[in-house]
């Protein structure tokens, strides 16, 4: 009873050290009621697990529970499929379409890995009645239980007194403060390294100079294709850092997920089996099918991503110096990546051609080598740690 009521304590006391800092930068009364939802850790079933516990502040806004699978554990202890996105910045996701140029169709937007959701309110839904997340059966059982909470007169003071005899209008309300505090300025609150840089406020080291002329560079890393920044601008907001595209980049497969245990589970992304395949838009060319498009995933932001403890959709990288190296050495060590016999796992053979080829780092022939010398991948992680907030706290 004594070790239950220590643990007990201690975790009280790490949520209330993440709860007050969202609470001190909130900006409105809405923001703050959204914030006290987000970190509450009785409104999963069974109680323990808050949103906030897949969305650390001192993980970059993700952080998967704890779990060091790399993939997220639920309030019953189960392990999901896919690594938590971080929350920050979430709010300048566009939704999910089809762009179409010159003929080159790419998809874009919405949020969660395989953009299932164009809004913040869809996306916190989702996780409040996943089973391996949050569990809760409807939304009457996550009404009752912030009605009995602790912030249960805030939410009436902003909602009416009378919000919680209507259970379906409470929930929606619900999602209303989840999403004021998603959208705030605590969850964007663009106050890292190169932020303070491009506002003429920061220097960057010689190797941090050099990361981002690697990072931006068509011909070595070209990051920036795909997570596009504006050095010229001294608007932060103008650095998204993602094109909020898909890929398929031939991660390498991620054998801590149970899931995965079973040979013939590949996570299709756009394909299912977490989402139904997205209907193709008008102006799509007809040659152009949906299959086309399995095994892509969503390029996330990479602000704060120094701080996040699993990369990519499924979680296989715990580092960044992986990550970084994964681009630029796929192609010229496969073995490294795949295993002997050196060709993408976690994609079924019909969707091999899907894999990225066509630019920077991704079509340079394994004959030449590897993309980036183990010196200039320490020098885009070095760029990357700028993008952490809080810079100079």
């Amino acid at each position: 009873m004594k070790t239950a009521t220590v643990k007990l304590g201690r975790t009280f006391s790490m949520l209330l050290c993440l709860l007050l800092p969202a609470l001190a930068h909130a900006e409105t009364r809405i923001e703050a009621l959204g914030a006290a939802i987000f970190n509450d850790t009785n409104l999963s079933e069974p109680a323990g697990v808050a949103c906030a516990s897949c969305h650390l502040p001192f993980a970059g806004n993700a952080g998967n529970n704890g779990s060091a699978a790399g993939v997220p554990k639920g309030s019953r202890g189960v392990l999901g499929v896919r690594n938590s996105m971080s929350s920050a910045y979430a709010a300048t996701t566009p939704s999910f379409t089809f762009h179409v140029f010159a003929g080159r169709v790419e998809p874009a937007g919405g949020l969660s890995w395989d953009g299932r959701a164009d809004k913040l309110s869809q996306q916190a839904q989702s996780h409040l009645f996943n089973p391996a997340e949050m569990n809760n059966k409807d939304a009457a059982g996550v009404v009752a239980k912030v009605a009995s909470s602790a912030y249960a007169n805030q939410f009436k003071a902003e909602f009416g007194a009378n919000i919680f005899s209507t259970p379906d209008a409470a929930f929606q309300r619900i999602l209303q403060a989840l999403t004021a505090f998603e959208a705030s300025s605590a969850q964007q609150p663009y106050t890292s390294k190169f932020d303070q840089f491009i506002r003429g406020k920061a220097t960057l080291s010689a190797a941090e100079e050099r990361g981002l002329k690697l990072f931006t560079n068509p011909q070595k890393a070209n990051c920036a294709s795909c997570h596009p920044v504006n050095p010229t601008s001294r608007n932060p907001a103008d650095s998204t850092f993602t094109r909020h595209g898909f890929f398929a980049l031939g991660v390498p497969r991620n054998t801590a997920i149970p899931a995965n245990g079973n040979p013939s589970y590949f996570d299709l992304g756009l394909c299912g089996p977490v989402r139904n395949k997205p209907a193709l838009t008008a102006e799509v060319p007809v040659n152009v099918t949906i299959e086309q498009f399995c095994g892509s995933f969503k390029t996330p932001s990479l602000r704060n991503v120094a701080l996040r403890p699993a990369f990519m959709h499924n979680g296989v990288f715990r580092n960044l110096t992986d990550v970084v190296s994964f681009y630029a050495t796929r192609n010229s060590d496969p073995v490294r990546w795949y295993g002997s016999r050196g060709v993408p796992n976690d994609l079924p053979m019909a969707y091999q051609g899907n894999i990225v080829r066509d630019r920077a780092p991704f079509n340079r022939p394994a004959s030449a080598g590897p993309a980036l010398t183990p010196a200039e991948i320490g020098d885009v992680v070095a760029f990357l740690k700028t993008l952490t907030d809080g810079y100079g706290r």
